[in-house]
């Protein structure tokens, strides 16, 4: 049990969104085994908000995930559905039948080298049938192995990675993965790869009763269950899995926090033009969807656009990555997830999944953009006002939800999330009765100088701070894509090697377009999600685009038109010597339908 800890349940569904989930696992493995010093400070995240302790057959202690997973068949590679602390299940079942037993056995699939690398440094199997793996801090665990010598850094090769088990280094439950047999992983045929069919799925009796399962089993040992953070494709069918696992959680658990990361891998090909049309269909239908049952839906990408006119993708000025590589991208998306749900995993902190939710969503509209910081960019001997004021307003930070515009424009509220600097850092250290170059340098804490950088930034825009003193802690197998102008600890220099661990990060939550008394009323009222997919979006048959071949006449109906409703506000509050530069929406196109086709409840609209 989690025992005081506002504990929160993942789901991930998709492929991608399992890549983001390995490295998103294996950063809290790395957050949970760092070694404790005596005069440490205690830890300001709490592990049991996403971990759960149990016991084996065996009686043997184990710290896994809370976590329900989701994929398609043949997208393992060499994990067992079980996973491996269980021991396994086909063997240890009992068998009825007397007679004569003939055994067929498929080839396992031969691990890569890096797990094979990493099994012989973790452990052993023992007689008894336990894997011996590495101690956790906090007394979570096993016992530690004693190895004489420090084992030596593993690191995947680019080519070895192949499906995101091949680099998660993190045990599951045996409840953790549900895998989807009637669709594949590989080849041309039998692939997931539109809304409705990622629909149908949970409408069978036999997925839906796995997954209300495994549902029951993980919120019924909890104590304080604050809410669901789903990782989901958006690309490709498994956008129309998350629509109806979202309205499942609001229909069982209403009253709990769903914040929906919609995920996309890096940029697409012109020359795959049928598969463009289905990733832009797709993130329309599964964005107006998850929008409409969960508390907070967020897009996270490393492109910069999400229509049909592709654009390059984000860059770094200290990293180096290659957005074409999935263990690439989502290894930037893990980090900035570990950062931006900082919030609803503080010890301390009263802000729950609903709070944050409620702070970015009060006007009913339910889809935040991110954008970061990586690595913060401070050098060596500079204190946090130094940096900010350097850094200038929130236009300087990459936008991670491919929202087309810089950032800080059309904002009314923020969440941000500044980790990793020393308390020494947080304020000013110049001498007494020097002139202080701005008014960031007068105050006293490190969270004064956050809320007053904020306040000077966007002064009518309601933010949420948190300042931590623990960095972003990675290792491998986190790909090598830090800058040799990065010091271990993320410092900007020259002329330094890559840094192998740790750096700063800042994320920053807004909501484009709101009629609210801030400056996001001074631009036009388009959402740039929806000014340049509503008009593609249009330009397709989408009575012809379905699960399999038929008219989704529903579909068709409702989300075309939240799409192009969504453009413009229903009302705008005027404030004195303030303008407001609303363009009309778009007209709608000429349309295959009938008027009459329309009638029924309102269509969602899309924020």
């Amino acid at each position: 049990m989690a025992g005081g800890a506002r504990e929160v349940l993942t789901l991930q569904l998709g492929h991608f969104a399992g890549f983001v989930g390995a490295h998103w696992w294996n950063q809290q493995d790395a957050a949970l085994c760092v070694p404790s010093e005596a005069d440490a400070p205690p830890a300001e995240l709490c592990p049991d908000v996403l971990y759960r302790a149990g016991r084996t057959p065996h009686g043997r202690e184990t710290y896994t995930p809370r976590l329900i997973l989701m994929d398609l068949k043949g997208s393992l590679s060499s994990l067992k559905q079980e996973g491996g602390l269980y021991g396994d299940a086909q063997l240890d079942a009992a068998i009825a039948w007397q007679g004569k037993l003939t055994t067929h056995k498929e080839e396992l699939c031969p691990k890569n080298p890096y797990l094979q690398d990493l099994q012989s440094a973790e452990g052993v199997l023992s007689s008894d049938g336990i894997w011996r793996v590495k101690s956790i801090a906090n007394g979570k665990g096993p016992p530690p192995l004693a190895t004489a010598t420090a084992p030596k850094p593993l690191i995947p090769t680019e080519s070895s990675v192949r499906v995101w088990s091949d680099f998660l280094r993190v045990h599951l439950h045996p409840r953790s993965i549900c895998m989807i047999q009637k669709y594949n992983h590989d080849g041309e045929a039998g692939r997931l790869e539109a809304f409705g069919q990622g629909e149908s799925i949970l409408k069978e009796p036999r997925y839906l009763e796995e997954l209300e399962d495994r549902l029951h089993f993980y919120v019924e040992e909890c104590d304080f269950l604050q809410g669901f953070q789903i990782l989901c494709d958006l690309h490709n069918g498994f956008s129309g899995v998350g629509a109806k696992a979202t309205e499942l959680l609001q229909d069982e658990y209403s009253g709990r926090g769903i914040i929906t990361w919609g995920l996309l891998p890096g940029p697409y090909s012109l020359r795959e033009p049928q598969k463009n049309v289905y990733r832009l269909l797709n993130t329309a239908f599964g964005l107006v969807h998850m929008s409409a049952h969960s508390s907070l839906v967020c897009p996270l990408s490393l492109g910069r656009s999400l229509g049909l006119r592709p654009e390059p993708p984000v860059t770094f000025p200290h990293l180096h990555y290659d957005a074409t590589l999935p263990f690439h991208c989502a290894a930037l998306l893990a980090t900035t997830l570990d950062t931006v749900t900082v919030p609803y995993r503080l010890r301390s902190s009263p802000v729950s999944m609903a709070h944050l939710a409620d702070l970015l969503n009060f006007s009913g509209k339910k889809v935040v953009t991110a954008a970061a910081t990586i690595p913060f960019p401070l050098v060596p001997g500079q204190s946090l006002p130094d940096a900010l004021v350097q850094l200038g307003g929130p236009a300087a930070w990459t936008p991670l939800s491919a929202c087309g515009g810089p950032c800080g424009t059309r904002c009314f509220a923020l969440s941000v999330v500044l980790r990793g600097l020393d308390r020494a850092r947080h304020t000013s250290r110049l001498a007494p009765g020097t002139t202080l170059p701005s008014p960031l340098h007068a105050c006293s804490t490190g969270e004064d100088v956050l809320a007053q950088y904020l306040q000077q930034q966007e002064p009518r825009v309601r933010s949420s701070a948190h300042l931590l003193l623990a960095p972003c802690k990675v290792v491998p197998p986190y790909p090598r894509l830090f800058s040799p102008s990065l010091s271990q600890h993320g410092l900007v220099l020259d002329g330094s090697p890559p840094g192998a661990g740790r750096w700063p990060v800042k994320v920053q939550e807004r909501f484009p377009h709101m009629p609210a008394p801030s400056k996001a009323l001074k631009s036009t009222g388009q959402h740039p999600f929806i000014h340049s997919v509503a008009p593609e979006a249009s330009g397709h048959p989408l009575e012809h685009w379905s699960a399999e071949g038929t008219a989704h006449t529903s579909h068709r109906f409702t989300v075309l038109p939240g799409l192009l409703q969504a453009q413009t506000s229903p009302s705008v509050q005027q404030y004195p010597g303030q303008e407001h530069h609303w363009q009309a929406p778009l007209p709608l196109p000429p349309q295959p339908w009938r008027a009459s086709q329309f009638s029924g409840p309102s269509a969602p609209l899309l924020p």
